[in-house]
């Protein structure tokens, strides 16, 4: 894919532009065991952050965990200061977001990263004021893979995938599906191996490093 050829530009946030330390995301989830009076071993945290098994709501089910307990616990525990000061930018993904304005298009992010830590994490890395939209899923929203976030993303954007040709670059499953059920093309990104996930996300376009879209394009 040429990203000259599209009008627009999506993107998902973390675990795909950004991703945080182990030992935040680890502290998290002792924070949240004990909450729930439950421990969460590396495996189950891992595959919980980063979405290894597809939707987390069934993840949390086959692991015992109610979803509607767990989220609220996660993000009572969840530190702005602390999330966004273990947060980092892919090398990759500046490299991508630069090459995106110099092509130009509208660029919107969407995210089920919540806003109060959406907002510290943009600033600390640098991205603060890049994207022309930023949505945040909510209950309102939906979640992906929910084609509602996108949408509302584009209609920020004022854009429309009948009139003009976009795409959206994701981590998981949802963000896939997400896409497809937008209208978009959907690439996905592997960052923890797929040895790891244990299955093969499809997409319109699957990379390693999203630098390599740059060398298409």
């Amino acid at each position: 894919m040429a990203l000259a050829d599209y009008d627009f530009h999506l993107f998902d946030l973390d675990g795909t532009l950004v991703d945080a330390e182990w030992e935040y995301t680890r502290t998290v989830f002792d924070r949240v065991g004990d909450r729930l009076g439950r421990e969460f071993s590396d495996r189950e945290a891992r595959v919980l952050w980063n979405g290894l098994g597809g939707s987390r709501a069934e993840t949390l089910r086959e692991m015992g965990v109610d979803p509607d307990a767990f989220w609220p616990a996660f993000h009572a525990v969840e530190d702005p200061v602390a999330r966004a000061e273990a947060t980092y930018l892919h090398d990759d993904a500046a490299r991508l977001l630069d090459r995106v304005s110099e092509v130009g298009g509208p660029t919107g992010l969407v995210t089920h990263c919540q806003e109060f830590l959406a907002e510290p994490v943009l600033d600390r890395v640098g991205l603060d004021g890049r994207f022309d939209a930023v949505v945040c899923c909510t209950d309102e929203t939906g979640w992906k893979p929910d084609p509602g976030p996108i949408e509302a993303a584009m209609g920020e954007l004022g854009v429309d995938p009948n009139r003009g040709r976009g795409y959206y670059v994701g981590d998981g499953e949802s963000d896939v599906a997400a896409a497809w059920n937008a209208g978009l093309d959907a690439v996905h990104v592997e960052r923890v191996g797929r040895d790891e996930r244990g299955r093969c996300i499809l997409g319109d376009r699957r990379v390693d490093r999203l630098d390599e879209l740059v060398d298409a394009s």
